[in-house]
């Protein structure tokens, strides 16, 4: 079983990233369509470089504080009982130890990108991340805790986006120059950052369907029919979710086309 806290927190950190890494794709490829390159990572621009690495500091030091938090804090300090990982946490072990490789890739691409020590090419850099992904996307699939139900729907779809992330991610891998595999990335981080919102809300929030319950730890339905419902407001919600975001996707386009667009075909025609 899950928690608010233990959804909004890491669904607020891929949020975050996925929009940023959307808007920076657009932005380069805009800007100058020819010499567009996959980056796994974004630099924030300005600042005189102060806040260039600011992305990865913000996964590195977000996924760092988000597994203390369900290392230690969720757990009460009782990590081993009678020799052993203790069984009635298993389920805050398993989620740090996906918040664990995220730390690792924040980790390895800021030693990469700052330091001689692990000189690594943005395709590598890009299969580290993927990596970082799979080992979420298993978590989820092999949970200790058994999803059934309407919490269970929630959680495949969760499956489903973390699998696009793993894919658009090694695409951009194979494919170094590809805009729709970088953008593509974005988007899929993007939108599992509004799933992990969407299920905190619906499944242990305020916007659970009527006929379902949150009653110790675990969620059940009245009957079939409200448990189908369910899935059915789940699916029209994922349906909003996306459709908000090709449609920000397309203004964002469309801005920076307007804006930056004409100058590089004049150059170009030049």
């Amino acid at each position: 079983m899950g928690s608010f806290k233990g959804h909004f927190l890491p669904g607020t950190l891929f949020l975050v990233v996925g929009l940023w890494h959307t808007w920076c794709s657009i932005f380069r490829y805009g800007s100058n369509p020819k010499s567009f390159r996959v980056r796994v990572w974004n630099p924030v621009p300005g600042f005189n470089g102060r806040l260039k690495y600011l992305e990865l500091y913000v996964i590195a030091i977000g996924s760092f504080i988000d597994l203390c938090i369900e290392f230690f804090y969720s757990t009460h300090l009782k990590i081993i009982v009678h020799g052993v990982l203790n069984p009635s946490h298993m389920n805050d072990f398993e989620h740090s130890g996906m918040l664990l490789m995220f730390f690792i890739f924040g980790l390895v691409a800021l030693l990469s990108e700052k330091t001689s020590y692990l000189p690594l090419p943005e395709g590598a850099l890009c299969f580290v991340a993927s990596a970082a992904f799979t080992a979420e996307y298993l978590l989820f699939y092999f949970h200790s805790t058994s999803h059934k139900g309407l919490e269970g729907y929630y959680h495949f779809i969760l499956v489903v986006l973390v699998g696009l992330c793993i894919v658009s991610t090694i695409a951009g891998a194979l494919m170094p120059t590809s805009f729709p595999a970088d953008l593509c990335s974005g988007i899929a981080i993007a939108l599992q950052g509004l799933w992990f919102y969407q299920t905190a809300f619906v499944l242990y929030g305020s916007m659970m369907p009527d006929g379902c319950q949150l009653k110790d730890n675990e969620i059940s339905c009245l009957s079939t029919g409200h448990e189908i419902r369910g899935e059915l407001l789940a699916n029209f919600q994922l349906f909003v979710q996306v459709l908000s975001v090709l449609v920000g996707v397309v203004g964002a386009y469309a801005y920076v086309q307007t804006k930056y667009g004409h100058s590089v075909a004049i150059n170009e025609d030049s």
